[in-house]
């Protein structure tokens, strides 16, 4: 990941921070367009590599704005969906990478469909069907456990609904024609490029889990200091969840981590290398 750490430094001025939020502009737009007037995005919007070449280069933006579905409801829900997961993916790699991961994918698009009318002479029509795949493949290799609940009732983790997604693509490369392996691979490429290159980076998926459990653990561990209290007795056990007035001091004189209430500051008895700890020999006096 050197290269892309360069180019961080070089250009990550320039990554449009919360991008997700722009693309969900583009949808609400998309949606309005495909519920008033979808016959307009197909003759001036829909990504036409054909009029693409005859000088119509706003198409390689325009298309982006169909939305995921052909219902307003499932739209909603599509959205929201694609919303959090770029937003999720965008926390954890940092807008630049995130900024290049998405717009690779829209290149990806462009060139697909350009590949396809050059080699085949036909007009292949892609939507954000594939971009929206690869920001989800991208969530499901970063957080591989995450649950979600199929046709709201059904848990299933992302790596096998991933998993189920890449077989659909395998058998569409398989099986397909040449066109629709041009727009798989091509599609794709942001993907592909992503799992080559975090290898052995901090974007590794292994790495990212790796974190976050210790996160997590981290977190345990600071809400049970919490709660039996940052300040403990050596000698009576108390801490300032017993008695938030009490004041607990080091004994310079004891050897190790013994912390003391006023009460057993002066009193208790030194700890040296031979010397019982005063927290032993309390539990000793308690059996």
């Amino acid at each position: 990941m050197n290269f892309m750490n360069k180019m961080e430094r070089k250009f990550g001025r320039y990554a449009i921070p919360n991008l997700m939020y722009y693309i969900v502009i583009l949808y609400a737009v998309g949606v309005l367009v495909q519920m008033m007037a979808p016959a307009f995005y197909i003759q001036y919007l829909m990504l036409d590599a054909r009029a693409i070449l005859h000088g119509q280069i706003w198409r390689v933006v325009t298309f982006m704005i169909w939305p995921p579905s052909g219902s307003l409801f499932f739209n909603l829900i599509a959205i929201y969906l694609y919303y959090n997961l770029g937003m999720t993916l965008e926390r954890v790699w940092g807008t630049f990478r995130f900024n290049v991961y998405f717009f690779m994918g829209v290149i990806g698009h462009v060139l697909a469909a350009l590949l396809i009318y050059i080699i085949t002479g036909q007009v292949y029509i892609l939507t954000t069907d594939y971009l929206n795949f690869s920001l989800f493949f991208a969530f499901a290799a970063t957080f591989p456990e995450m649950q979600f609940y199929l046709f709201f009732v059904l848990p299933i983790k992302a790596k096998y609904l991933a998993l189920f997604d890449g077989l659909y693509f395998v058998y569409g490369f398989l099986f397909g024609g040449m066109s629709q392996r041009i727009a798989i691979v091509m599609s794709l490429l942001n993907f592909i490029v992503y799992l080559f290159m975090s290898r052995g980076s901090r974007l590794n998926p292994k790495e990212i889990r790796r974190k976050q459990v210790f996160h997590s653990q981290m977190r345990e561990a600071q809400k049970t200091a919490e709660k039996i209290g940052r300040h403990r007795c050596a000698v009576c056990g108390r801490t300032e969840e017993d008695d938030p007035n009490l004041v607990f001091r080091y004994c310079s004189k004891c050897e190790g981590d013994y912390e003391y209430c006023q009460d057993h500051l002066y009193t208790h008895k030194h700890v040296t290398k031979g010397g019982m700890d005063p927290r032993q020999a309390n539990s000793n006096q308690e059996a």
